[in-house]
């Protein structure tokens, strides 16, 4: 009978998954929440049960302290204020149209990506055991304000890039986002020609991203100011004659020129 090796080290030590494929009644969570290197494991609970939850709850401290069963609402308190410094959460007052003020809370599963690439998840529905409310109403997404007259000219240039190089075909909410980057080339003294000859010069052959290409430029070969031009030297101050009180030009008190004359004759 062959001997047993006890200190062989075993395939089963440390973690293993065992997972199912989940259909219905969950939610994804990002690792740069779920492992992230600066927030507690109360703050990391909290956040998942906050994104956890439909539009419209209530997530005051008290409703907080309801779901949580047994966290101190000090406790949720400070972890709120954690995930609001990590970018997770965000919270403002808005005032309705009647003056009164009511608070927002907005949730965020990647603190700074764009909330357009992501899309929201429906809830599975349940079968209904008794009438449930209708869903609290979300509000709509923000309008982006129209160009004012004074990112006109940049406007302009942007929209017609296509015109000398088709590649650079750029939708109209990227043409408003890239405006004030060409109004500062435009005030720093670039010509219109040289920003477009610099935006459209050695473009690369796969070009997939037209946008960030212009926006990289406009930041990374932002020429400085022009350098202040001197100020033109004015006339004389006006003096007055120390003999006969005449009103002169001169650089300092003395004689006008008449009582100057006179007096060397």
């Amino acid at each position: 009978m062959a001997a047993k090796h006890l200190n062989a080290p075993s395939r089963a030590s440390g973690l293993v998954h065992r997972n199912v494929r989940l259909t219905s009644r969950y939610v994804v969570i990002s690792n740069d929440l779920a492992q992230h290197p600066t927030l507690t494991v109360p703050a990391i609970g909290l956040a998942v049960v906050i994104q956890s939850l439909p539009p419209g709850s209530s997530v005051g401290i008290k409703a907080l302290a309801a779901r949580t069963n047994g966290m101190s609402e000090l406790r949720i308190a400070a972890a709120l204020r954690e995930l609001e410094a990590a970018g997770f959460l965000s919270r403002t007052r808005e005032r309705l149209p009647d003056g009164r003020f009511v608070p927002r809370t907005v949730s965020h599963n990647r603190p700074g990506a764009d909330p357009e690439a992501v899309r929201e998840t429906r809830r599975p529905r349940e079968p209904r055991t008794r009438p449930e409310p209708p869903p609290a109403p979300t509000a709509p997404p923000p309008v982006e304000p129209p160009p004012t007259p004074h990112h006109a000219p940049a406007v302009a240039l942007l929209a017609g890039l296509r015109a000398h190089e088709p590649r650079l075909l750029l939708s109209e909410r990227d043409v408003r986002r890239l405006a004030p980057g060409v109004t500062v080339w435009l005030e720093r003294g670039a010509l219109p020609d040289a920003v477009r000859r610099t935006l459209c010069a050695d473009l690369p052959r796969e070009l997939a991203h037209p946008a960030g290409l212009l926006a990289h430029r406009l930041t990374a070969l932002l020429p400085p100011p022009l350098p202040a031009s001197p100020r033109a030297a004015g006339p004389d101050p006006l003096q007055n004659c120390e003999d006969c009180d005449r009103a002169y030009r001169a650089p300092e008190p003395g004689r006008c020129g008449a009582c100057e004359a006179g007096a060397a004759a």
